[in-house]
């Protein structure tokens, strides 16, 4: 029988437990899949403590929004999609039907092929981190030769997809990390300038960086005073694109710098670009042809087999010695 990893209560990964839930049937419009491999996202985590912007409607309710599996059956009106095909969950907002099990009943709005020659794990581990990275720099931020961006918490998968896209775009691409070890994953992955936390005055490190000129845009996921920072570096013009509480403590604006270089305040989540459909379709492109390029690469830290969910949420949530994306297999 088909297992579902779920929670009963907002107290955390801790409180998971496994299940035996339904196949079910797919509606008109839906899809259902046969899971083979399920990522992990600090989304996720946020959700089960009730520190996201969004809810569950119910609980008990499965966790997770980013998968990949074989399309078991279709809905009348689906059409396009053949039972059989591997296919990767984009990020949505799940509500109570979650990633986190061995079978899956989404809406075909919220699916895409898999990547030619992509394994299952590998498959479930890029659409999270490179959407949310897609817009943001390429956009909102216009990555191209001249533009500076800074990344904030570049090590997180969001950041380091950031670099990646925006050296892949041109860009002068800026990460800030908290541990020097970090500094030459971080220029590998994209970042032309790393500020490591404590080495000196931010503003100073962004103006010499950028000769002068400032920060074009930053996609910051750090919150708390984290902001104030660096909001004296803003180029005129600069996008202020927030996207993450990572202090769980709500960011501080620079509003007298902001006025000052008539900067813009962005509160950006992926959801509003994927229930669009021009905007998913711009985002879903554009990591296709840099797959197919070779221009981008899934980074898988580890793999944990579908029983070991919670061990997989505290490799996760501590420290760790290795970057990528953290990947369930359901083992089916």
């Amino acid at each position: 029988m088909p297992r579902e990893w779920v929670i009963d209560a907002y107290d955390g990964f801790e409180g998971l437990r496994l299940a035996a839930c339904e196949k079910g049937e797919p509606g008109p419009t839906e899809i259902r899949m046969h899971v083979e491999a399920f990522a992990l996202n600090w989304g996720d985590m946020d959700l089960m403590k009730d520190n996201y912007s969004f809810s569950f409607d119910s609980l008990p309710a499965r966790i997770g929004m980013e998968a990949a599996g074989i399309v078991e059956a279709v809905g009348k009106d689906v059409t396009g999609i053949a039972v059989g095909q591997r296919y990767c969950t984009l990020p949505y907002f799940y509500y109570n039907r979650g990633a986190s099990a061995d079978t899956l009943i989404i809406d075909r709005k919220y699916v895409t092929p898999a990547p030619a020659g992509m394994s299952a794990v590998e498959a479930a581990s890029i659409w999270m981190q490179y959407m949310t990275a897609y817009y943001p720099v390429v956009e909102l931020a216009g990555a191209k030769k001249g533009v500076n961006i800074l990344v904030p918490a570049g090590t997180s998968t969001a950041g380091t997809a950031a670099l990646q896209i925006g050296r892949l775009c041109g860009a002068t691409m800026i990460a800030t990390t908290r541990s020097e070890r970090n500094r030459d994953y971080l220029m590998q992955s994209g970042a032309d300038h790393v500020y490591v936390d404590g080495s000196g005055d931010l503003v100073d490190f962004l103006m010499e960086a950028t000769g002068g000129a400032g920060i074009d845009a930053s996609f910051d996921p750090i919150g708390a005073d984290f902001v104030l920072r660096y909001g004296p570096a803003m180029a005129r013009g600069a996008k202020l694109m927030l996207y993450g509480l990572l202090t769980a403590e709500l960011p501080k604006i620079p509003y007298v710098d902001m006025w000052q270089k008539n900067a813009w305040l962005h509160m950006y989540s992926l959801f509003n670009y994927v229930e669009d459909q021009d905007a998913q379709d711009r985002g879903t492109a554009f990591v296709y042809k840099a797959l197919t390029d070779k221009k981008l690469t899934p980074n898988v830290d580890r793999v944990f087999p579908m029983e070991a969910y919670i061990d997989a949420w505290r490799y996760l949530s501590g420290p760790r010695e290795n970057y990528g994306k953290v990947v369930v297999d359901t083992g089916r």
